[in-house]
């Protein structure tokens, strides 16, 4: 991140220079002949056989070829003097369709993909012993012969490129003032004066902030550039996001922003991606970027030992497959970088101290950290060009043993580099010295030059067409020849020694919550937006949503920049972290007075459209400040009055769900929107005061029916005659800490005995009376289960990035606290504030079941934990929660990647404990060998680890004094109170189960798992009168259904928007206006498949996108990426089904995909 070369350690480097020295000690690995068999042997062999066996078809092709081509062209086509061709910038992306090869299937028990490499298989050979390299201190001392460029020259590509953090130590608009807007400026004007220079870009959040501000001369000058190839907008997302932490949901909406806004600004569409800095990566990254159009793609931070064995093997450059992937749909060419860092000293060669002489900034004239290796970039002259170029071209040519092809590709930059005109001068004009030495003297057999990631991307390529780089026996790809394919993801990662990067899972947690609350509540307002304008036929009526316009694309905006890989990960200084924080609470507010008004259009209540009409709804959950947990609004329902609530639903399936929302008085009742009585309980609230558990105030409970993507109204009345009122709970108590006074009107009474149940129709839960703690769950089959669960601290000595615990984490509560027991028809509830060795418990909790019958809550045990881990006595200290089951589960669990798709996870006793935790998005999942599951599902990202068999531990907050030498420059310590919220989910299989032991591939989750999940991250959207009605004037509100029924159970829409809702208007008519994008779930069909009794349908029949809405006609569907910018769906990689729906409107989604659609939609005349 950023400043770190201004403030003198290489970023994230933590002062490692020294122990990159070369070492006199140590044994140097020699280089084993098979593994590094020179390319011209292994070529010379394989070209002579094939002769061989193909003599008279090669003659004869080549003959009519010959003749052909002399009868045409009237004479020899020319040679190829060069396979370093200018780039043609209109050239169409040459990508294979998709081959059904028939491969020999090495796992005929599981369906999955094919491939070379799995990361698991990896993790299984690596015996991470971290030796000593020598100058590669995580290599070995590279060699070459010197011949190995005699047939095919080396040919170099050196691309400058500057990396800026949109926040990290500075607020994204403190970088743009300090450095940003000088770097852009100093691209435009330095290759401006020579076309030979090139210069890649990453970041569109930076761009479009300098656009606003630039001239229009410097406008098109960039511009200009762009389109002559001299300047390449790599990955151009928002920003450069998070791959651990961040939801799928999240990251298509970040690429999304910057790719339009680029596509709309200067006509440029990516289609390489640039990942340098994210802390390990994700594949759900390589399926979305192949199915945005993307072909290639560039990472860097994996963990060292698995980089040494990739190129020990020159398996660097890779396909990257999905596990799922049989038929090579989702494969895209990947580049991983072989060192330590991006900066200069580990991108040209092996040796860093070397490297470092050629970044001409780090001198005197400049504000860079001096190479910490004792030798300075000299300025090269003609005097010591030769003595100059030749060492480089040594580093470029040890770099270039390490990957099959001979076109190697050398970054030239660092954290906020080019800040000024005399330092980008100084790169350009030394390296371009030493380039016209190197390509002027042809001996060397090697060409080199500036050039942006497409320049090389392309001359791999073409190197690749013409010469086989496949090993006997690779699978590699249909997509592009030569290469490995490869199935996994890359967690977690550790850059030296034992430092692994575990603890940003869960830094900062309070506001990883918070991003996913963004996150689903801009889906819903984009639903809602897109229901505005589809039923609207008048101006009038746009007024409300192009109105709020300008906010949407904010909130979208607001929610991508937090997906950069210094915000939603928690590793920013304080003060960028309540900028991010502010921003979010900011969109929240707006979205949710959008959504007020909207619902208002949508039930017929607001006549007038103006969107300057205050709403006559407020939201049920209120937020004052940009760091304090919401609140529930209360209800105070005065004596012959109703206040009407309306409940949106986000899901494609109507819902039944127990709701709650908050009454100031006990005595009340519910009604439905036609004024019918609906059962109710009503419980005291509950608060984490061990001197005041009991708020005053009351929550009542009701289960409700909301249709899909729709509006249902409920009343909640007091004084209305025929209904029976709120149904009071039976209250228990035990304390030893002080008595508890029972509230009015409820019954109390204390428990008895060591052991207390709560149970519904399906489980019931016993609980260890003085821990407070849930102990077993017998499910109503019989099946018992263990789920003891126990509450721990770690103490440690990482910080914002790295876990670095000090032993095991130690359990945390005694005997004796409060607990609290309400027992009701709907819910029942266990409430524990137990007892620790500290005055103020870092933690209470409470474990929920409901009741309802036909709700998929009756399944599932709520839990949700207050967490508050303030104060000094938790410096240094990690808190978790741990489920110690009876799973065998070998140490095997899965969790999910980016709520995308699951990974298998398994422990290792070879590595250290920190590096067997993985980030859990959303869930995480053992199964044992008798097919019994215990899944935890999570509303925000958190880090999770199985150290033991049948363990499965959550993390849930971290307070960490010190900086871990990442360039941070301090340690985590502004926590926030908050509440994290599981739904545990207990299962077993009704038909043959896959041994997690044996299955090298992921599992998937059940149907009913898979609702759950939904149920959990998109909850219903509660808003409530802000007047109250006299029940005598019974107004009788309208629901809003728009779906013509339920999508299966299996579908789910990611999202429904207007991409441009500012520019709905301007539209011409007939273009469609309008997205939808679907994602079918993969789910395993071993368990229930109907996910009990909720679903009514699967998505094995295709869906007819034509009648889905209910007084919509959907026009002129097409089919088109992720991104919204390309509607050549062969080049996506998707199947040739994809494209057809215009016809018919019959849309079939294969399990995993996510497909998305352009719609025009009217109303119904």
């Amino acid at each position: 991140m950023p400043l770190s070369s201004y403030l003198g350690n290489t970023r994230r480097g933590g002062g490692w220079a020294q122990s990159l020295l070369p070492s006199s000690s140590g044994t140097v690995k020699s280089t084993p002949k098979g593994a590094h068999a020179t390319r011209k042997s292994r070529k010379r062999a394989a070209l002579i056989n094939f002769l061989f066996t193909n003599f008279f078809t090669i003659a004869l092709s080549l003959s009519l070829l010959f003749f052909l081509l002399t009868l045409l062209l009237f004479g020899i086509p020319k040679p190829i003097s060069s396979h370093f061709r200018p780039r043609s910038t209109t050239r169409k992306p040459s990508i294979r369709k998709p081959v059904n090869r028939k491969l020999p299937n090495l796992n005929p028990n599981h369906d999955g993909a094919l491939v070379d490499i799995t990361t698991k298989e990896l993790y299984d050979k690596i015996e991470f012993l971290d030796k000593d390299g020598g100058a590669w201190t995580q290599g070995w001392k590279v060699t070459y012969k010197g011949d190995e460029w005699d047939s095919e020259k080396l040919k170099v590509f050196v691309v400058p490129h500057s990396h800026n953090d949109p926040g990290w130590k500075f607020t994204v608009e403190e970088y743009y003032e300090r450095q940003t807007k000088h770097i852009l400026n100093t691209i435009v004007d330095t290759l401006s004066k020579d076309s030979r220079r090139k210069f890649i870009w990453e970041e569109m959040s930076y761009l479009e902030r300098w656009w606003r501000d630039a001239s229009e001369d410097k406008k098109e000058s960039f511009t200009n550039l762009v389109k002559n190839g001299q300047l390449e907008i790599v990955g151009g997302g928002w920003v450069m996001n998070d791959e651990a932490n961040s939801h799928y949901f999240a990251i298509i909406e970040q690429i999304t922003e910057g790719n339009m806004w680029l596509n709309e600004t200067i006509g440029f569409v990516p289609k390489n991606s640039w990942a340098i800095d994210p802390f390990g990566y994700s594949p759900t990254m390589a399926y979305l970027l192949r199915r945005m159009g993307f072909e290639n793609m560039l990472i860097q931070r994996t963990h060292y030992e698995l980089k040494k064995e990739l190129a020990w093997n020159k398996n660097l450059e890779f396909i990257w497959r999905q596990s799922w992937d049989a038929e090579e749909t989702t494969d895209i060419f990947v580049h991983m970088m072989p060192f330590y860092s991006y900066d200069i000293p580990h991108t040209c060669g092996p040796e860093p101290a070397i490297c470092c002489q050629f970044d001409f900034a780090r001198t005197h004239g400049f504000f860079y950290e001096l190479c910490p290796w004792g030798t300075s970039p000299v300025e090269t002259t003609q005097e010591n060009v030769q003595e100059r170029a030749l060492k480089l071209l040594d580093q470029y040519r040890k770099k270039s043993t390490l990957y099959r092809s001979n076109t190697v590709l050398v970054p030239l930059g660092d954290d906020f580099r080019y800040v000024s005109i005399d330092e980008a001068e100084a790169q350009f004009r030394n390296y371009q010295m030493i380039f016209d030495y190197i390509n002027s003297n042809p001996s060397l057999n090697a060409e080199a030059k500036f050039g942006t990631l497409d320049d090389y991307f392309q001359t791999l390529r073409e190197e690749a067409e013409r010469i086989n780089y496949s090993l006997p026996r690779e699978i590699g790809s249909g997509q592009v020849g030569g290469f490995p394919s490869l199935s996994g993801d890359f967690f977690t990662y550790a850059d030296r020694q034992q430092d692994y990067w575990s603890g940003y899972y869960v830094s900062r947690p309070f506001f990883k919550a918070v991003d996913r609350v963004l996150e689903q509540t801009l889906r819903a307002s984009e639903m809602l937006m897109a229901f505005l304008l589809g039923y609207c036929q008048r101006a009038q009526c746009e007024k409300l949503p192009t109105g709020y316009a300008y906010k949407l694309t904010a909130a979208r905006r607001n929610l991508a920049l937090f997906q950069h890989h210094d915000g939603v990960t928690g590793t920013a200084k304080d003060h960028v972290v309540l900028d991010y924080g502010t921003r979010m609470h900011t969109s929240l507010q707006d979205l949710q007075i959008f959504m007020s008004k909207a619902i208002e259009v949508l039930l017929g209540i607001r006549q007038e459209k103006s969107d300057q009409t205050p709403a006559q709804f407020d939201p049920e959950q209120v937020r004052s400040k940009y760091d304090a947990l919401p609140l529930h609004r209360s209800i105070s329902a005065r004596e012959g009055t109703a206040q009407s609530v309306v409940l949106f639903n986000p899901l494609e399936q109507t819902r039944e769900e127990v709701v709650m929302v908050v009454v100031n008085r006990p005595d009340v009742t519910v009604l439905d929107s036609n004024w019918t009585c609906v059962q109710s309980q009503i419980s005291p609230e509950l608060q984490h005061d061990k001197k005041k558990i009991f708020t005053g105030r009351h929550r009542i409970h009701w289960k409700a029916s909301v249709p899909a993507m729709g509006l249902q109204t409920y009343y909640i009345a007091n004084g209305f005659v025929g209904c029976e009122k709120a149904k009071p709970v039976k209250l228990k108590f035990f304390s030893e800490l002080s008595s508890i006074q029972c509230p009015t009107p409820y019954a109390c009474s204390n428990i008895e005995g060591d052991a207390v149940e709560i149970k519904n129709q399906h489980q019931t839960l016993t609980f260890d009376v003085k821990h407070g703690l849930l102990q077993k769950v017998i499910q109503t089959n019989g099946l018992q289960s263990v789920v003891a669960e126990e509450i721990g601290l770690y103490s440690s000595a990482g910080g914002a990035y790295l876990f670095l615990p000090d032993g095991d984490a130690q359990p945390i509560i005694q005997s004796g606290g409060h607990l609290v027991i309400s027992e009701g028809p709907l819910m029942q509830e266990v409430y524990s504030y137990p007892k620790t060795s500290w005055e103020k418990t870092p933690i209470s909790h409470s474990t929920r079941i409901y009741s309802g019958g036909n709700t998929i809550q009756e399944f599932l045990i709520e839990k949700e934990y207050h967490v508050d881990l303030l104060g000094k006595d938790f410096n240094d200290r990690e808190l978790i929660v741990r489920y110690k089951t009876d799973t065998d589960n070998k140490r095997i669990f899965y969790s999910d990647l980016n709520g995308f798709q699951m990974s298998r996870r398994e422990t290792y006793d070879k590595i250290p404990l920190q590096g067997n935790y993985y980030p859990m998005p959303s869930l995480a999942f053992m199964q044992g060998s008798n097919g019994q599951r215990f899944s935890v599902h999570s509303r925000q990202s958190l880090g999770a680890a199985s150290l033991k068999e049948g363990w499965l531990e959550i993390m849930l907050d971290r307070r960490l004094v010190r900086d871990d030498g990442r360039g941070l420059g301090q340690g985590v310590m502004d926590n926030r109170v908050m509440n994290v919220v599981f739904h545990l989910l207990i299962e077993s299989n009704i038909s043959s189960t896959s041994n997690p032991v044996s299955n090298p591939l992921p599992l998937s989750p059940s149907l009913l798992s898979h609702c759950i999940g939904a149920h959990l991250n998109y909850p219903l959207h509660a808003f409530i009168a802000k007047k109250p009605q006299e029940i005598s004037v019974q107004t009788h509100t309208r629901s809003f259904a728009p779906l013509a029924a339920s999508l299966p159970c299996d579908l789910h829409i990611v999202n429904f928007k207007v991409p441009r809702p500012s520019k709905y208007s301007q539209q011409q008519l007939g273009e469609p206006r309008f997205v939808l994008m679907l994602h079918r779930r993969n789910w395993d069909s071993s368990y229930c498949r109907k996910a009990r009794s909720q679903c009514t349908s699967v998505a094995d029949e295709p869906v007819n996108l034509f009648n889905m809405f209910k007084g919509l006609a959907v026009l002129n569907a097409k089919a088109t990426s992720l991104n919204i910018l390309h509607e050549d769906t062969e080049m996506l990689g998707y199947n040739e089904h994809f494209g057809d729906v215009a016809q018919d409107g019959h849309v079939t989604i294969p399990p995993m995909e996510i497909q998305a659609y352009k719609l025009e939609l009217r109303p119904h005349q």
